[in-house]
């Protein structure tokens, strides 16, 4: 079962998934499980985000904003 995070003002997605999955590297699989939010740097408060379980190590790779 997937759980949820709630943003405060600032929050980007590389800070939200050290917060919640203790990596940034994570991020990729935030961006996937929002996609409706994949335009949003930087968020506003209150925004709630689906946080997948993570199931296997994923290799550290660049955001998309960097490709």
């Amino acid at each position: 079962m997937s759980k949820t995070y709630t943003t405060i003002q600032g929050d980007m997605w590389d800070l939200i998934a050290y917060k919640v999955y203790g990596n940034e590297s994570y991020m990729t699989n935030l961006l996937e499980a929002n996609e409706q939010y994949k335009d949003i740097s930087v968020f506003p408060a209150g925004v709630v985000l689906v946080c997948p379980e993570i199931t296997s190590q994923r290799s550290r790779i660049a955001p998309p904003w960097k490709g």
